[in-house]
C-alpha cells in the first residue's frame, strides 16, 4: 500500500521525461533542469495556486463573526419578546428583588414557626412597613400644604428679584413674557396635556396590575423558589442540570448581593439627605428623602437627579444659599457613595468596573427607559457572574487535578 503509485503520479512521469529530454537536448545544465521540471509539471494534488487561499486569521475571524451574529440575533429576539411582555418582565424582576430581601428573614423565621406562616408574616410585615411609610409621607405633605403655598409664592418672588440683579439682569418684562408663553403653550396643547393625563391614569392601572402580579410571584418564590428552579433544571437532558445548577447559584448570589447592597446604599444616602434637608429647613424633606432612596437604584445618575430636585425646592422655598448648599451635598454624597459605600457594601457582590456600570446604565436607559436603567447593572453583573462560574472547573474536577 505504501509503495504504490497513484494515477496522478503515473501521468506526471511521462510529462517530466519529455520536458527533461527537451531541455537536455538544448544543452542546459542538470541543476536548472530539476528546477524547470518542478515549475513546469505540477506534482500530484496540484500546487494550490489554482484554489483561493484564505488566510488563517481571516478564517478564524469569519468563524467568530458568524457565531457572534447568531448570538446577537438570539439576544435581539429575546429583547423583543421581553419588550412585548414588559409588564410581566418588570413584575417578575420586582418579585425577585423582594425575594432576595425577604427570603433570608423567612428562612430564619421558619426555624421557629411553619414555613407557610413564616412567609405570610414576612409578606404582611413588608406590606405594613411600606404602607405606613407612604401614609406618613401623605400626612406630612397634607400638613405642610398651607405653609408650602405661602413659602413657594414668596420664594418665587425672591427668585424673580434675584434674577433681576447682576449678573443676570432679567427684567420683569422677560419674566412676564415667559409666564405668558407658558400659558399660551398650555392652552394650545391642551388636548395633548389631557391625553397625557389619561395615559397616566392607564399607567396607574398597569402599575397596580404589575404590583399584584409581583406580590403573587413573591409569595411562591419566597416559599419554594429553590424547588421550582430545581424542577426546571431537571427537565434539561444529559449533564446540563449540573451546569445549570452552578450557573443558577452564581447568578442568584450575584443578584441577591447586588440587591441587598443597593438597598443599604440607598438607605444610607436617604439618611444623609434627610438629615441635611431637615437641618436646612427645606420643605417636603420626607418626600425628597424617599425620592433619594428610590433614585439611588439607578447607579451614578439617580442620586444627583433627586438632589437636583431638592435644590430646586430649596431655591423656591429658602433662597439661593440653601440651593447652593444642596448642590454641594450632591458632590459630598456622591464621593461618600463612590469611595466608601460602594467598595465596602457592594464590592464583594458586583465586580464591575465603573466604566462598565456607566455604559450599562446608559444602554439600558436608551433601550428601555427608566426600567432599563434600573435593571441594566444587575443584569450585567448576573451575566458576568455566570460566565465567570462556567469558565472555572467545578470543585470535583479541581480536587481531582491536585
Amino acid at each position: 500500500m505504501g509503495s504504490g503509485t497513484g494515477p496522478d503520479e503515473a501521468s506526471a512521469r511521462p510529462n517530466r521525461s519529455r520536458v527533461r529530454g527537451a531541455i537536455v537536448r538544448s544543452g542546459a545544465r542538470t541543476a536548472p533542469v530539476r528546477l524547470l521540471i518542478r515549475r513546469a509539471v505540477p506534482r500530484p494534488g496540484g500546487s494550490g495556486r489554482d484554489r483561493p487561499v484564505v488566510p488563517p486569521l481571516l478564517r478564524s475571524a469569519a468563524g467568530y463573526a458568524w457565531r457572534l451574529l447568531v448570538v446577537a440575533g438570539a439576544a435581539y429576539a429575546g429583547f423583543l419578546l421581553v419588550e412585548r411582555l414588559e409588564l410581566i418582565a418588570i413584575a417578575v424582576f420586582v418579585a425577585l428583588v423582594v425575594t432576595s430581601v425577604l427570603r433570608p428573614v423567612a428562612d430564619r423565621l421558619a426555624h421557629a414557626v411553619p414555613r407557610k406562616l413564616a412567609v405570610l408574616a414576612v409578606i404582611l410585615g413588608a406590606l405594613l412597613l411600606v404602607g405606613g411609610l407612604l401614609s406618613l409621607i401623605g400626612e406630612a405633605v397634607a400638613a405642610q400644604a398651607p405653609t408650602l403655598r405661602g413659602e413657594f409664592s414668596s420664594g418665587l418672588g425672591r427668585v424673580e428679584r434675584w434674577l433681576e440683579r447682576p449678573p443676570f439682569h432679567v427684567g420683569p418684562a422677560a419674566l412676564s413674557g415667559l409666564q405668558k408663553s407658558l400659558g399660551n403653550y398650555l392652552s394650545t396643547h391642551r388636548a395633548t396635556v389631557v391625553s397625557t393625563a389619561v395615559n397616566g391614569a392607564g399607567r396607574v392601572v398597569e402599575v397596580a396590575t404589575g404590583g399584584a402580579l409581583a406580590l403573587f410571584c413573591s409569595v411562591f418564590f419566597i416559599h419554594s423558589g429553590d424547588r421550582m428552579w430545581h424542577w426546571v433544571a431537571q427537565q434539561t437532558p444529559g449533564g446540563a442540570p449540573v451546569r445549570l445548577e452552578r450557573a443558577a447559584k452564581a447568578a442568584w448570589q450575584a443578584f441577591a448581593g447586588y440587591t441587598r447592597g443597593i438597598f443599604i446604599v440607598a438607605a444610607s444616602n436617604a439618611v444623609m439627605v434627610g438629615v441635611s434637608l431637615y437641618l436646612l429647613r427645606v420643605p417636603l424633606a420626607l418626600p425628597l428623602t424617599l425620592l433619594e432612596f428610590f433614585a439611588t437604584f439607578v447607579p451614578l445618575v439617580g442620586s444627583p437627579v433627586a438632589m437636583a430636585v431638592a435644590a430646586v425646592v430649596g431655591l423656591a422655598a429658602r433662597g439661593p444659599v440653601t440651593a447652593a448648599i444642596v448642590l454641594v451635598l450632591i458632590v459630598v454624597i456622591g464621593q461618600v457613595e463612590g469611595h466608601v459605600l460602594q467598595p465596602l457594601v457592594m464590592g464583594w457582590a458586583v465586580r464591575l468596573h465603573p466604566v462598565v456600570v456607566a455604559l450599562s446604565v446608559l444602554a439600558g436607559g436608551i433601550l428601555a427607559g427608566i426600567p432599563g436603567a434600573v435593571v441594566a447593572v444587575p443584569v450585567v453583573s448576573v451575566a458576568w457572574a455566570v460566565v465567570r462560574e462556567l469558565r472555572t472547573a467545578p470543585p470535583a474536577e479541581r480536587g481531582a487535578g491536585r
